[in-house]
């Protein structure tokens, strides 16, 4: 049965990956599936069903209210929520040395001016460090500092509490979806 449950996820998650890359092709294309036909038609689909819309509002709102949960937990701590999920892509990157400046702009979804404007605010606040990668030294790598650790494990400690406490929740959308 749990097997059968990841599978379904597994199929779900390219289907979406799948439609997703589709649409990007359309979009490059100007909206259009070919010379004629508009997207619109191309993407309604008549097997949605109300409990279906239902589902994805309750993950939109569940999501939302995550979200804003967590922006106050950051700003309870004195961080902004960009600062907050800063210090997790740092303390996340899987390697060693820490991410560079691209790095976190690509997992932050910003810009790289924008990831500098960033990072030289949390260094500023005493939050992270910059240092020079030892085989390039064209190339600078972020690390948290004593402060960026102790705030973010504080507040990483609380998002667990909130995601094990919301998992019920998740899993009943989650297990709702219908097999594609």
């Amino acid at each position: 049965m749990a097997e059968r449950k990841a599978v379904r996820r597994a199929c779900a998650l390219r289907d979406l990956a799948r439609a997703v890359v589709s649409l990007v092709d359309v979009s490059r294309r100007g909206g259009m599936v070919d010379n004629r036909t508009p997207i619109v038609t191309r993407y309604i689909v008549p097997q949605i069903t109300d409990a279906d819309f239902q589902r994805l509002l309750e993950f939109r709102i569940g999501l939302r209210r995550f979200l804003q949960w967590s922006e106050e937990q950051a700003g309870a701590e004195g961080l902004t929520p960009m600062q907050h999920q800063l210090l997790l892509a740092i303390r996340g990157h899987t390697d060693r040395r820490g991410p560079t400046i691209g790095d976190v702009g690509e997992m932050l979804l910003i810009r790289h001016h924008s990831a500098v404007g960033l990072i030289d605010r949390a260094e500023a606040a005493g939050l992270v460090r910059r240092r020079t990668d030892e085989a390039d030294h064209r190339v600078v790598r972020l690390n948290l500092t004593a402060l960026g650790s102790r705030l973010l494990g504080l507040l990483s400690a609380r998002h667990l509490e909130e995601l094990a406490r919301l998992q019920g929740h998740l899993h009943a959308i989650w297990d709702g979806l219908p097999e594609r």
